[in-house]
């Protein structure tokens, strides 16, 4: 889609609300630069405390890393072998946290791993542990060493009482349980982690959290999205001190410049390509590609009774198997990346991932056909001499420099950081941009649900007490509760707004209605048809995207974003070529 043609068609909607709110108030205490969960998280953080913060995100929220996740909210038990006992800590706490302050998108996960041997690896995990370095060919870990690793999990997770302890299965046991796993195994030792099974909704419900502290008067926090940093003016911002930057609309190619006393970059993988751009070069990351695949496939689903099945392959990486709802996800590769090339998930990369499940359930196969989706991105890890990328820290640091160009503007830049300990990582990094401003904080987020987690019914008798009091007009149980699980109990703002005019479903999918797409355009800064198939529903992850759904959903969101008919061709254009390119999906469109 060229550049001018989508400025010229959104021009004709106006400009849109979130980049005005920042044009008409071109200041900030603080800009912070990337719209992923860490940004969006210390978004929240900040004007929670009374900030004025501005956050700018290129494309879309959560769409780089943090929409790339494996889409688990774990402890972290391999990083033990690591020496990282600070992360584990902190990720075992954030996880328990986030059961309770987020349980809308954030579940329990039953975790199983399958074992083939009792002591292998003994000798070679201290060596491991000591050089953080892979010696000699990788060695399966045996029973004893996941035995001692899963006991120091549970002294980490003894304080927060949420999910039960490990267990150990002998042979007969395990395959009784799991009937399908390889009949080799030995042992399974079975533990809880937690899922998130819609990351990027997490991530707008902590944007929209921030947003609604700004409205509320606690702070003059904005944010938007395809609004990207250009350039770097030269000499001080708006305020003596500070930078100024220039941004550009990525929807309409509009130019504006911005200033802030503080700039903080959570960019993730760009970090460093971000601070080159502001005459700050840097070299801080080194981030490895990690890649997934999601089947429509009943007989793995079946063999995963529910649990996830996590486990050390033969080249010594972890990997997974979960269900997700009707669907299965497999993941996860850790190669190195080239920040050059678009990460997408290989051919090569699909038949490591059919090896591994023949590994464990070797009268199961799969094929091509059954992959409905496949998602890749960047971690944004630090740069790194390690000799495989499963040995590189998932700990997090933030690096302070004055950026050149800026005015002497403190930079701060995030180096790090993984889904579990956002909320954490957030607090951290608002805490040393407080210091900053010389401002004190003034309300923790340790204790305060998350968007529609407030309030969320604590079983599932009371999930369905809600939906019985939610039901209404052309509105039965299944509706309902799927605007539950999409929204939490924010599904109830989403609710009067669908009854306060006429509605009906769509007729290219029951999962959405025209007055529900007009709410996400009008609250959900909605930039592109993608988003919707992509982040603001699961619809192309689980496989659902077909020709009569992007020309139904274009239709009903020319409306409200002012689309014409060539704007509508264009963005169906658009949604098909992300879908096949990023995303492995072929959807052919109605439109000739």
């Amino acid at each position: 889609m060229g550049q001018k043609d989508s400025a010229r068609n959104q021009a004709s909607a106006g400009e849109r609300a979130s980049v005005q709110k920042l044009r008409t108030r071109p200041h900030a205490q603080v800009l912070i630069i990337g719209g992923g969960i860490n940004g969006v998280g210390t978004f929240r953080d900040l004007a929670l405390q009374g900030v004025d913060v501005a956050l700018v995100e290129r494309g879309d929220y959560c769409q780089g890393a943090s929409g790339a996740s494996s889409h688990m909210i774990h402890g972290g038990i391999r990083y033990l072998e690591n020496g990282e006992f600070r992360l584990v800590q902190e990720s075992v706490v954030e996880r328990n946290r986030l059961l309770r302050i987020a349980p809308h998108y954030v579940k329990p996960l039953q975790t199983t791993i399958p074992i083939f041997s009792t002591f292998s690896g003994i000798l070679a995990a201290p060596l491991r542990f000591l050089t953080h370095k892979q010696q000699g060919a990788p060695k399966e870990r045996g029973a004893f060493l996941i035995k001692v690793g899963l006991s120091l999990y549970d002294f980490f997770s003894r304080d927060g009482g949420t999910v039960p302890r490990h267990q150990f299965r002998g042979r007969k046991r395990a395959l009784a349980e799991l009937p399908r796993l390889h009949p080799g195994i030995k042992y399974t030792a079975t533990y809880f982690d937690a899922s998130v099974h819609n990351p990027e909704r997490l991530t707008l419900d902590v944007l929209q959290d921030g947003e609604k502290a700004g409205a509320a008067g606690a702070s003059d926090a904005r944010a938007s999205n395809y609004l990207s940093l250009v350039s770097v003016k030269n000499g001080a911002g708006g305020r003596g001190t500070g930078s100024t930057v220039e941004l550009r609309d990525e929807l309409t190619g509009e130019l504006f410049d911005f200033s802030a006393d503080v700039v903080v970059n959570t960019t993730g993988a760009w970090v460093d390509l971000t601070n080159e751009a502001m005459g700050s070069a840097s070299a801080f990351m080194g981030g490895t590609k990690g890649s997934h695949i999601v089947l429509d496939h009943p007989d793995l689903l079946a063999a995963c009774n529910g649990r996830e099945i996590f486990f050390e392959h033969t080249d010594g990486r972890i990997v997974l198997i979960y269900p997700m709802g009707d669907r299965v996800l497999v993941g996860t590769t850790d190669v190195d990346a080239d920040m050059a090339e678009d990460a997408v998930c290989t051919e090569s990369e699909i038949d490591y991932f059919f090896d591994l499940i023949g590994h464990v359930f070797p009268d199961i196969t799969v094929d091509r056909e059954q992959i409905v989706y496949t998602f890749s991105g960047v971690r944004p890890l630090p740069k790194h001499d390690a000799t495989q990328p499963g040995f590189v820290s998932r700990d997090y640091r933030i690096e302070r420099r004055a950026g050149a160009g800026l005015g002497g503007a403190a930079v701060l830049s995030l180096v790090g950081g993984k889904w579990t300990t956002f909320r954490a990582l957030a607090e951290h990094l608002t805490n040393d941009v407080l210091a900053e401003l010389g401002v004190e904080r003034k309300v923790s987020t340790a204790k305060l649900a998350i968007g529609g987690g407030a309030g969320f019914p604590d079983s599932e008798d009371g999930v369905q007490r809600w939906i019985k009091a939610h039901m209404g007009a052309g509105r039965d149980a299944d509706r309902t509760a799927g605007l539950l699980t999409r929204y939490g109990t924010r599904a109830g703002e989403v609710i009067s707004f669908l009854d306060a005019a006429p509605d009906r479903r769509l007729h290219s999918t029951r999962e959405l209605s025209v007055r529900e797409l007009e709410f996400m355009a009008q609250n959900e800064q909605i930039g592109h048809l993608v988003d919707v198939l992509i982040r603001r529903t699961s619809l192309a992850f689980r496989g659902l995207v077909t020709g009569e759904l992007l020309n139904e959903v274009a239709e009903i969101l020319a409306g409200p974003l002012g689309w014409d008919a060539a704007k509508r061709t264009s963005e169906i254009t658009h949604a098909q070529e992300v879908l096949k390119r990023f995303h492995g999906v072929q959807v052919h469109s109605l439109v000739s």
